[in-house]
């Protein structure tokens, strides 16, 4: 797994964002790690019925494919969500096995490490992200970081629920 904590002071800007996106993204992982398929599809928490270790991966794929397909490059959404069911992502997860879900998510994180190395960090987005406002690559990134640590947590606390693991 990436690690963050023996990082050189001397790393470039997008060295640091793109090791602390890997290590997020490697953590996520390693948090399923030995998860059986029945506690992968277990929602635990009553007021968030499609939070699963499974759900929570395939929602971490999506949103990875949103900020890169549709907003940087502008392409259009295929995306799984409707407007009928925006988190629909979590919902349908539940239907595939956490191994394929993980694999899915690392090919995916594999071609978006490409494109992050071949691009400026001062591209902005093909898409408009709110009121019309174009992010640039860097805004992406940091944004993803974030959002995979904010969800890394959610993942400790179902992992802890379901078999008492605990991680770093």
């Amino acid at each position: 797994m990436t690690r963050i904590d023996d990082m050189p002071p001397a790393w470039d800007e997008r060295t640091q964002l793109t090791t602390f996106l890997d290590y997020a993204r490697d953590a996520a992982r390693a948090k399923c790690e030995g998860v059986s398929a029945e506690h992968a599809r277990k929602a635990l928490l009553p007021g968030s019925p499609l939070m699963t270790m499974s759900g929570l991966i395939n929602h971490l794929r999506w949103v990875e494919y949103h900020w890169f397909q549709v907003v940087f490059l502008g392409e259009e959404d295929q995306g799984p969500w409707t407007d009928e069911h925006p988190d629909r992502e979590m919902r349908i997860a539940v239907d595939f096995p956490l191994g394929q879900l993980l694999d899915e998510y690392a090919e995916q994180s594999a071609r978006y490490r490409e494109l992050v190395a071949a691009t400026s960090l001062d591209t902005r987005a093909q898409g408009p992200f709110r009121d019309g406002v174009r992010v640039d690559l860097r805004w992406i990134l940091l944004h993803l970081i974030e959002e995979t640590a904010r969800h890394n947590g959610h993942l400790d606390i179902l992992r802890e629920l379901l078999d008492g693991s605990t991680g770093r």
